[in-house]
């Protein structure tokens, strides 16, 4: 359960990140997505530490975190700002350059970070999604119905919050059983369930995915033309939607310069979790490649 991990708390001028610190060797910045926090990475995390010196925070709006009330125009949970949190953590704890791995709205939040960050961001490894512009401007009926909870959490705001308020645990519950197609999540909700009840998180966590729908599309616009340079490193459930819809590899290669490279692991959407050990191969065979300096 992370025991050799440190506990930790960033301030920022608004709130408090929480974050966990462990291991040796270069920096990586691990960011978990929803609904969920950073003990989704504990399965890969002892391992990797031996290797990287781990940096696993909970985005605001999540777990330990702080959960501001959300703005008119949601920018406060835009991948911008909850990726300027992560910088400034970096920042200071002497971070200059380094790698992420992003899952979910966390591979949503490193790659703003590495558009927004061009010279810190090393690489970047994303864990089964495609970039919020492309999917949200090829939607049809088949996207719609798989991922349903983007146009549910982004109502207006009360309406999500008290629907998921009178009972979280199901629906907590039904995301984690419906996208990992099987893997039984039973101990690890527990955990989970702590913190996504908080009327705060279930409100912040709507408000990511309504600055995904809205201020996040813009700031993505305003920069489809530039390419990062960087390499990436992307994977995908193969019984999930992501590899059934696109092509990922081709995806991702139209925001780059660097080479991509990825693969289908046999397994849902929560990677890590479902397939921890292939998770590790993948992550380390990849960051062996990069150069730190």
């Amino acid at each position: 359960m992370l025991e050799n991990f440190s506990e930790k708390k960033f301030q920022l001028d608004d709130g408090e990140i929480y974050y966990k610190i462990g291991g040796e060797g270069p920096p990586l910045l691990m960011i978990h997505g929803y609904p969920q926090t950073h003990f989704m990475w504990n399965l890969v995390a002892p391992t990797l530490a031996k290797k990287y010196t781990l940096i696993l925070p909970d985005l605001r709006g999540y777990g330990k975190s702080f959960a501001p009330k959300g703005d008119n125009e949601h920018f406060n949970y835009s991948k911008r700002v909850m990726g300027l949190d992560l910088k400034a953590l970096m920042s200071s704890l002497n971070f200059k350059k380094f790698c992420i791995v992003g899952h979910d709205r966390g591979a949503r939040v490193a790659h703003r970070l590495a558009r927004d960050y061009q010279t810190d961001i090393l690489s970047l490894i994303i864990l089964d999604i495609c970039p919020t512009l492309d999917m949200y401007e090829q939607t049809d009926m088949e996207f719609a119905k798989a991922y349903f909870h983007w146009f549910f959490l982004i109502q207006p705001v009360g309406i999500p919050e008290t629907i998921i308020g009178e009972n979280p645990e199901f629906w907590l519950n039904n995301c984690l059983n419906k996208w990992s197609t099987g893997h039984d999540f039973s101990e690890r909700q527990i955990e989970y369930i702590k913190y996504f009840s908080k009327p705060e998180n279930i409100h912040g966590s709507c408000e990511d995915y309504r600055a995904g729908a809205s201020i996040d599309l813009t700031h993505d616009r305003q920069d489809r033309h530039n390419k990062l340079l960087i390499p990436i490193h992307t994977l995908w459930g193969a019984k999930g939607f992501i590899g059934r819809a696109y092509d990922p590899i081709k995806v991702w290669q139209s925001y780059t310069k660097g080479a991509v490279s990825g693969k289908s692991i046999d397994c849902g959407h929560f990677i890590p979790e479902e397939k921890p050990e292939e998770t590790i191969r993948e992550i380390t065979n990849f960051l062996d490649s990069i150069n730190y300096t």
